[in-house]
């Protein structure tokens, strides 16, 4: 019998020290499970500790916060207006997605090596390979577990779904950028230039 688990995570005043975190890159390609297996797809980042040196420290654990993508204009999924699960800056491209994600070693599957896999909490219909991501990793849900098949792992991750959009749902954790939250999104919508 599964553990209860609680509604939401971290406090309602918002995300605690060390986060939020930030990283970037362009989504590169995984194992190729989350989408074929799980029916979970995942947009995945590049493990580089040089511009998240945090990474070396973190424990192996799905986390939740926001994402940005900049989507090119041909994409089915470029928003052309606000919308409740994104908002789109006109200026930089960037449309903000609320994400869960793994980080580290996936014991269910035995990696050797830690990846970065994201499942944004949205239906994309086309994959977006190459594509800039940001990340505003506001906290940690559980540690990586191991499971006795493939249906429990996909009932855990649709949990934590859950709990993320109820903890990013409150005031302190919704961005500003949005109009429903207090959490400072700039980073993520910025002109890359800026960034630089």
């Amino acid at each position: 019998m599964a553990v209860p688990r609680p509604l939401t995570v971290g406090l309602s005043t918002g995300p605690e020290k060390p986060y939020p975190l930030q990283m970037e890159g362009k989504v590169i390609s995984g194992f190729g499970r989350g989408s074929r297996d799980l029916g979970i797809p995942t947009a995945n980042l590049p493990v580089d500790y040089d511009s998240a040196p945090w990474l070396a420290d973190i424990k192996s654990g799905v986390y939740f916060g926001w994402a940005a993508l900049n989507l090119p204009p041909s994409h089915p999924n470029q928003p052309a207006t606000t919308s409740p699960s994104s908002t789109t800056t006109a200026a930089s491209g960037f449309s903000v997605y609320p994400m869960v994600m793994s980080i580290g070693r996936n014991d269910f599957y035995n990696n050797t090596v830690p990846s970065v896999e994201v499942h944004l909490l949205h239906h994309f219909e086309e994959d977006f390979y190459g594509v800039e991501m940001r990340l505003l990793i506001t906290g940690f849900i559980r540690e990586m577990r191991d499971y006795a098949g493939v249906d429990e792992l996909i009932e855990d991750i649709k949990v934590d779904c859950d709990v993320a959009l109820r903890s990013l749902d409150r005031e302190a954790w919704a961005l500003r950028e949005t109009g429903k939250g207090t959490l400072d999104g700039s980073w993520l919508l910025r002109e890359t230039a800026e960034l630089e």
